[in-house]
C-alpha cells in the first residue's frame, strides 16, 4: 500500500534514555572526563543535533564555535560559560544558556561540582561545531575564581 511506506515519511522517533551508548568526550575538545549521551544528529532537511553531556568538577570544553549558535538547557549541577575576552557567567540547574553563531567559548562544571546539560546546535553545510585551542588551566582558574558560589 502506498500509503504504508514508513521509510519514506520521516514520521516520529523517541530516543529512549539509556538506550544509546555513552563515550568520553575526546582529550582534543574536553579538560577532565565529560561523559556524552543520548547523542544525536537528525537528516536533512532538519539541522539539529545534540546530546547530554555530564561533566565531572572542573571538566570544561576547548574554546569553539558554532554556526548557527547553541544552546544549553542545564539539567543538574552548576557549571559555567565564557565568551572570549568576556568574564565567565555561572550558570544552574533550570538555566538556559544561548551562545550566539559564531562566538568563540566554552562551557562545563565549576571546580567543585559536576554538572550535566543537553546541548543542541543547528548544522550549516553539514558543520555544527568548530574546535579550537583547549582551555588553559590559568584561564579555566581565573575564570572560576572570579564568580561568586
Amino acid at each position: 500500500m502506498a500509503g504504508d511506506d514508513k521509510a519514506a515519511t520521516p514520521g516520529v522517533s523517541v530516543i529512549r534514555e539509556g538506550s544509546t551508548e555513552k563515550s568520553t568526550g575526546a582529550a582534543a575538545n574536553f579538560t577532565g572526563t565529560a561523559q556524552v549521551e543520548g547523542r544525536f544528529q537528525r537528516e536533512a532537511p532538519a539541522r539539529i543535533g545534540g546530546g547530554t553531556i555530564t561533566f565531572a568538577p572542573g571538566a570544561h570544553t576547548a574554546w569553539h564555535t558554532h554556526p548557527l549558535g547553541q544552546t544549553l538547557i542545564v539539567m543538574r549541577g552548576h557549571g559555567f560559560v565564557q565568551q572570549w575576552g568576556q568574564p565567565a557567567e555561572r550558570f544552574g540547574p533550570g538555566d538556559i544558556v544561548w551562545i550566539g553563531p559564531g562566538i568563540k567559548h566554552w562551557h562545563g562544571a565549576g571546580p567543585d561540582e559536576a554538572m550535566t546539560h543537553v546541548a543542541l546546535a543547528e548544522s550549516s553545510n553539514g558543520q555544527s561545531v568548530t574546535w579550537g585551542e583547549l582551555v588553559s588551566d590559568v584561564q579555566y582558574a581565573d575564570a572560576v575564581g572570579h564568580q561568586p558560589r
